[in-house]
């Protein structure tokens, strides 16, 4: 995947502590800037995909435990 700007573990954390530790970072990112979004579980992984899509995030790449997402 391509180089990230920033990088977020939330692997301890649970839903919905995921979404919300995520959206607090992607908030203070600039426009077009890379998040590498690492975390761990079932729910996450499903939950995290749908949620940033709905709220108009680009997601870049899926891999096992970690997203990349682009802030528009």
């Amino acid at each position: 995947m391509e180089r990230s700007d920033h990088c977020l573990d939330i692997t301890r954390e649970t839903c919905p502590m995921t979404f919300v530790r995520a959206r607090l970072q992607l908030d203070r990112m600039a426009s077009g800037q890379v998040l590498e979004l690492r975390f761990a579980g079932e729910e996450p992984r499903r939950n995290l995909p749908r949620t940033l899509r709905e709220q108009g995030y680009e997601l870049l790449e899926e891999g096992e435990g970690v997203l990349w997402v682009r802030k528009p």
